[in-house]
């Protein structure tokens, strides 16, 4: 796998140039050679259901989508279009917990990468997997 061509602090500008990703709050926490994580911040505006008070499958597929993309982007220093991709859901992430999404590249192409992410408690339960394809050329 290819060196990363930025480094944490030009990442995080990146992730944060997004005004969308500004109002989600996110925070990255590493950055390493093979891997990303990225943090999301609790928010009332993240409940799904008001009576069950657990977050939006959105939130969780957006924080996939993340983690996956900008372990791409490590390596080509850009954002890259999402293709395709598959989230799991394995619990319902509730009120005050902070997820944090791990990003990794499985292949990186000319024309395209796949990365796969997770979505975690900061204890480490797994709330959610999934894996996203990306257009990595230029044009």
């Amino acid at each position: 796998m290819p060196a990363n061509v930025v480094d944490a602090a030009a990442m995080e500008r990146l992730i944060l140039s997004s005004p969308f990703h500004a109002w989600l709050g996110l925070r990255l926490v590493e950055l390493g050679t093979d891997h990303i994580a990225i943090a999301l911040p609790w928010r009332e505006e993240l409940i799904a259901d008001p009576t069950a008070r657990y977050t939006h499958g959105g939130i969780l597929a957006t924080l996939i989508d993340l983690a996956a993309d900008y372990a791409v982007a490590a390596k080509l220093g850009r954002g890259v279009p999402t293709i395709d991709m598959r989230v799991d859901y394995h619990k319902a992430a509730l009120p005050g917990e902070e997820l944090i999404g791990r990003g990794r590249v499985i292949k990186l192409g000319r024309t395209v990468a796949t990365a796969e992410a997770t979505v975690s408690k900061t204890d480490g339960t797994l709330i959610a997997s999934g894996r996203g394809v990306y257009l990595t050329s230029a044009g």
